[in-house]
């Protein structure tokens, strides 16, 4: 099995947008950095939720299974999460950042 994709949804707080990208700007190339995603480039999307409230995604490649685990560890990292969890929030039952892993599958044949 490949590595994990990282589908990172953040509920950011009305009125944090901009001090939530500029953690967000940070967040891959720290993760790189300490060698725990692939050199693939990041794809960050910004939107909103049905109640119109600031929703961010990211979407990156673990190097392994173990490296979203090790994040964890690396001071570095805990340096954004911890900001980032301070300036998000649940809502509708849903916790204020959501992390699911994916593997890639084939849907579509080509032609």
């Amino acid at each position: 099995m490949s590595a994990p994709t990282a589908l990172c949804l953040y509920r950011v707080s009305p009125g944090r947008e901009a001090e939530f990208t500029e953690l967000l700007k940070r967040h891959w190339p720290t993760l790189h950095a300490l060698g725990l995603v692939t050199d693939d480039r990041p794809l960050h999307y910004q939107g909103a939720e049905r109640d119109g409230r600031p929703l961010f995604v990211e979407i990156f490649r673990w190097v392994s299974e173990a490296a979203s685990r090790l994040a964890h560890e690396h001071p570095e990292v805990m340096a954004i999460w911890e900001p980032m969890d301070k300036i998000t929030e649940a809502r509708a039952g849903r916790p204020n950042m959501e992390f699911p892993h994916v593997q890639p599958i084939e849907v579509v044949q080509s032609a």
